[in-house]
């Protein structure tokens, strides 16, 4: 479903509760980030392996809406800037049970020191 913003499909159904590519490598993640064109679920910039950005820079889908319970905001790659957008496809976030960072079980000792600045 097309929200008529460009960049979004409204209709694109979220492709999990966690980062794709961490979930099948091993990984974790800070904070969850949502394409809003395709639904892909990556992490965000501050994580190790930032793959929000990642599935930006290879898929060309310009922009990430927050996957964290609580937050509304849209971030266009193109302009750099955050905006208010339409509602998604739900889930707007990840189980108010997952915990942050995550997921459960997988943060190494010194994870703070491996975040990006």
């Amino acid at each position: 479903m097309d929200s008529g913003i460009d960049g979004i499909d409204s209709g694109a159904k979220p492709s999990g509760v966690g980062c794709v590519e961490c979930l099948a490598s091993g990984g974790w993640w800070l904070h969850l980030r949502r394409c809003a064109k395709c639904g892909h679920i990556g992490c965000c910039d501050t994580s190790p392996s930032q793959h929000a950005t990642k599935h930006n820079q290879h898929t060309g889908h310009p922009v990430i809406a927050s996957f964290e319970p609580g937050e509304n905001w849209f971030y266009d790659y193109r302009s750099e800037e955050f905006f208010e957008g339409p509602g998604l496809f739900p889930p707007d976030s990840h189980p108010l049970d997952q915990p942050v960072p995550g997921p459960a079980g997988r943060l190494p000792r010194n994870w703070k020191e491996l975040l990006h600045q």
